[in-house]
């Protein structure tokens, strides 16, 4: 049995319906009845035989913990640590995940899963807290690192680009911000292929390839109003509350090494956007 916290969530339903593909059995714990910052409710939720459970509940607002740091904290670091440690304490196995952005974004090569840390935003900050507490609750774990997350559902770059693409003649989108685009079910079936194949430890799971925002919503307006015309931007045209690292490329060969090689990030935007 799998425990899938989030459940409702971009990659919560993405692990849920892989699952149920595979013949798995899972039981979806959703928020109010789990709660991350309620010991009990992860208690109640975390209990009996278990294979793993998953760990697809955090706070998301990027902007939003610039001004309310503490409750990205309770979450995405305390709440982690409660529920790693009950894992710990009943020796099951917990998928966690955390971001790209714990890193600066000052590298020019992609950032490998031990590169010192030092987060540029609230919201970095509150999830390395929630990777650190993973750690120091001594159970068997799989901390896994993605960025860019996207999925035919759920409120996400993708849907929105394509939602403007469709009704405008052009977009500006920023042009120097790098990273790896990653499809909420091609993450799903990473990590299930690294928790069977008996990892442990920190991964990275993102698509392959790299781009920049803009080179991502031109693919993306490409597909659904070729006449849509996408321009280049800087990030100083569009402020926003919280700091996003310029350069956040995570490094994906332990990953490759244990489950083979990642497909192009077109690819499975190619999949995502035939069923938009």
């Amino acid at each position: 049995m799998y425990v899938v916290l989030g459940a409702d969530g971009m990659l919560g339903r993405a692990w849920m319906e892989l699952l149920a593909a595979r013949g798995l059995d899972a039981r979806a714990a959703l928020y109010p009845e789990v709660d991350l910052t309620d010991e009990a409710s992860i208690a109640r939720a975390v209990d009996g035989p278990l294979t793993a459970v998953v760990n697809c509940a955090a706070y998301t607002d990027v902007d939003g913990a610039e001004a309310d740091e503490a409750t990205a904290t309770r979450v995405n670091g305390d709440g982690v640590g409660a529920l790693a440690r009950r894992c710990a304490a009943l020796g099951v196995p917990l998928v966690h995940y955390s971001t790209d952005y714990v890193f600066d974004g000052g590298a020019d090569a992609p950032y490998p899963v031990d590169h010192p840390t030092d987060p540029v935003n609230a919201y970095g900050r509150s999830k390395l807290a929630g990777e650190r507490a993973l750690v120091d609750a001594g159970g068997p774990h799989l901390l896994i690192r993605t960025s860019w997350l996207y999925a035919p559902w759920g409120k996400n770059f993708v849907r929105t680009i394509a939602s403007l693409a469709a009704s405008r003649e052009s977009l500006r989108v920023v042009d120097d911000q790098r990273g790896r685009p990653t499809s909420a079910e091609h993450l799903a079936e990473l990590s299930l292929a690294l928790l069977d194949h008996g990892a442990r430890g920190t991964f990275h799971g993102t698509d392959g390839g790299e781009c920049t925002w803009f080179d991502f919503a031109s693919a993306i307006a490409a597909h659904v109003n070729p006449s849509c015309v996408v321009h280049p931007c800087t990030s100083d045209e569009y402020p926003r509350p919280a700091t996003r690292p310029s350069y956040s490329v995570l490094d994906l060969g332990p990953t490759e090494a244990a489950i083979g090689p990642r497909e192009s990030w077109r690819v499975h935007l190619a999949r995502v956007l035939e069923r938009l």
